[in-house]
């Protein structure tokens, strides 16, 4: 897991170089005749990197974009009127039954269908009208790592394809901060040391981050075996804030930018009750805790041709690099191996 962690930055760097000309096509495709929505189907850690896509794609282009439920189409067989739209599936092993089982309905439908997946002879691959493949190399941990990364890449392109006012040289930088993130992991290493005897957590994001509080949650609960509940700020706030007692730990993604001004009275109100709180934040953000962790160069691409762009648009692939850096040092403080989860196998096929 650790060594898979460390290859992200070519990862993305090879994944943008390679796929970078069949967006320009799709983004042709899109200018002529844009789709009237966008639907994602995924499970697990891709649905994570599918509910940042959601947010990034309605943010930069104003799409409406929905997130399939699979056994509409698998246990009740029922079909959506998905004309003119764009249907997306992602899946590390393109091999899920019933996120190909969408695609293929959508596609009967009337949909145009793109997969994302790392395995380009995959069933997925071959389903789909247009494939983009996550050239993360043979990902040989349960707990996926740089495959999330180079999905929440994929978004960044497919939203540019859609129209969105990103800068390909912006994006091209990325493997730059996900290698500058990588320079935290002694640091986290350090960290993850006082949470030996943790077996609850809450996780907290908001906005493009949202979906990172659910995938740190997740390497929380496969490799450590940790009940980590994963929520918004806000809707922590409508209830589940009451379980939240002295020394309950809480671990909070907020960077810069929209999120903060909601992100910081948390911290407060965490700090309050006694949590014992863990804060990603960026090294600019002079209003954090001293304790927090900061991520160098916080990526605020507010481009002078982009101004109404937000300063966190960037934020998603370097802030999960540390989250899954504690998930995996966690796991050894606690005599786990990461690699090999209790009951878990690389490949998960349901219905």
């Amino acid at each position: 897991m650790l060594t898979e962690i460390r290859e992200q930055p070519d990862a993305l760097d090879r994944t943008l170089r390679a796929e970078l000309r069949g967006f320009e096509s799709l983004r042709a495709k899109f200018s002529a005749k844009p789709p009237r929505m966008v639907l994602l189907a995924a499970r697990g850690t891709s649905d994570n990197a599918a509910q940042m896509g959601k947010y990034l794609i309605e943010i930069t282009t104003g799409l409406p974009v929905g997130l399939a439920a699979p056994s509409v189409s698998t246990l009740y067989n029922a079909r959506l009127k998905v004309a003119d739209c764009l249907a997306v599936a992602v899946s590390q092993s393109g091999e899920s039954t019933d996120i190909n089982v969408v695609l293929e309905h959508a596609k009967e439908e009337g949909a145009f269908t793109l997969g994302i997946t790392n395995e380009p002879s995959s069933a997925l691959a071959s389903l789909a009208d247009h494939t983009v493949l996550v050239r993360a190399g043979r990902e040989r941990s349960v707990a996926a790592t740089k495959t999330y990364t180079g999905q929440l890449l994929s978004f960044y392109l497919l939203a540019w394809a859609l129209g969105a006012e990103l800068e390909i040289d912006d994006l091209k930088k990325l493997s730059e901060r996900a290698a500058e993130a990588l320079r935290l992991e002694k640091e986290i290493a350090q960290r993850a040391e006082r949470y030996r005897f943790m077996d609850h957590a809450v996780v907290i994001g908001r906005g493009l981050n949202y979906a990172n509080a659910f995938e740190w949650a997740l390497k929380l609960m496969e490799t450590c075996y940790i009940v980590a509940e994963r929520f918004s700020q806000a809707d922590l706030l409508h209830g589940p804030i009451a379980m939240v007692e002295h020394s309950f730990p809480a671990f909070l993604l907020a960077p810069s930018g929209p999120t903060w001004s909601v992100m910081q009275p948390m911290i407060g109100r965490l700090s309050n009750l006694g949590a014992e709180t863990l804060v990603l934040t960026d090294n600019s953000n002079t209003a954090a805790p001293k304790n927090a962790v900061r991520i160098p160069s916080l990526l605020e691409y507010r481009s002078r041709r982009h101004p109404a762009l937000p300063a966190d648009l960037y934020t998603p692939i370097p802030y999960i690099i540390p989250a899954q850096l504690f998930a995996a040092h966690l796991a050894a403080v606690k005599g786990l191996n990461p690699d090999a989860p209790r009951g878990l196998k690389k490949v998960t096929q349901t219905l």
